[in-house]
């Protein structure tokens, strides 16, 4: 077995016994299981970030490789998690951000045959204007998700008093959830954006990839419509509650779906 081998299995068992105390925890009301769980992400997440630069340091084309954006992007679930967390001292995520980031992972070894199609003159631009941003925007979403989600579970459980019993002494206010939400649409909305018209700009100057139309470039621009409108009634009207928790699982879906047609077409062609 080489280097490269086990320090993924490795990073596959932190992440796996990360999520598996973590939910023991949540469950049990064991806040030692779930200090411990966090660790062992930020050991994951160490040896996940080596395992990046080692995988670039030693092939550039890894970069037109769809496995390493699946790797990057289970980085990216924990960068953000530990960025929201620092933020805003919420540890709870964490039961949104590990499972994903061991999915994606895991999805990362089993996809080493699709490759990214870049121009050659564009690799570093497009990479950091395109791809690196929409990944990014889907960490930071994920997180959006994660709050929304309990938001909308926790609300539900305060409306009757057995509901409000057994929530327990741990379970942030409903306050924090939204402060996650808010905060993941004003970062999420500007790189999105970004992210998105970048591509315009690889179509201008890439003769080959002449710009057409079709279902998933107009499914897209419906999802930056209604990023755009969470974004306005969330940083502009301070719009609060279930409503924008409700929107941003569904621009969060529309992500995801954009994701796999991304996953299944952007293959070499001859």
């Amino acid at each position: 077995m080489g280097l490269f081998e086990l320090l993924r299995i490795l990073i596959i068992g932190l992440y796996a016994i990360g999520t598996l105390l973590f939910l023991t925890g949540v469950c049990s009301g064991n806040d030692r299981l779930k200090k411990l769980a966090v660790w062992l992400a930020v050991a994951g997440f160490v040896l996940n970030t080596v395992d990046l630069v080692l995988t670039l340091t030693g092939d550039a084309s890894a970069l037109s490789s769809g496995a390493f954006y699946f790797a990057i992007l289970a980085w990216c679930v924990l960068a953000m998690y530990f960025f929201f967390w620092w933020r805003l001292r919420l540890e709870f995520l964490a039961i949104t951000a590990l499972p994903l980031a061991l999915l994606l992972y895991v999805s990362s070894l089993a996809l080493g045959g699709i490759t990214v199609v870049m121009p050659p003159e564009l690799t570093v631009l497009f990479f950091g204007l395109h791809i690196g941003t929409l990944i990014l925007t889907l960490g930071v979403m994920i997180m959006a998700f994660g709050a929304a989600a309990a938001f909308l579970h926790y609300n539900r459980k305060l409306k009757t008093k057995a509901g409000l019993a057994s929530m327990g002494q741990d379970v942030p206010s409903l306050d924090k959830f939204d402060a996650v939400n808010r905060l993941a649409v004003t970062i999420g909305f500007p790189l999105f954006t970004l992210g998105l018209f970048s591509t315009y700009f690889w179509y201008l100057i890439e003769a080959k990839r002449p710009f057409a139309w079709d279902v998933m470039k107009i499914g897209s621009f419906a999802v930056w419509f209604l990023f755009a409108f969470l974004f306005h009634q969330r940083v502009v009207l301070g719009w609060r509650g279930r409503k924008p928790a409700v929107l941003a699982i569904w621009v969060f879906v529309g992500m995801c779906v954009s994701l796999i047609h991304h996953t299944i077409t952007f293959r070499a062609v001859p």
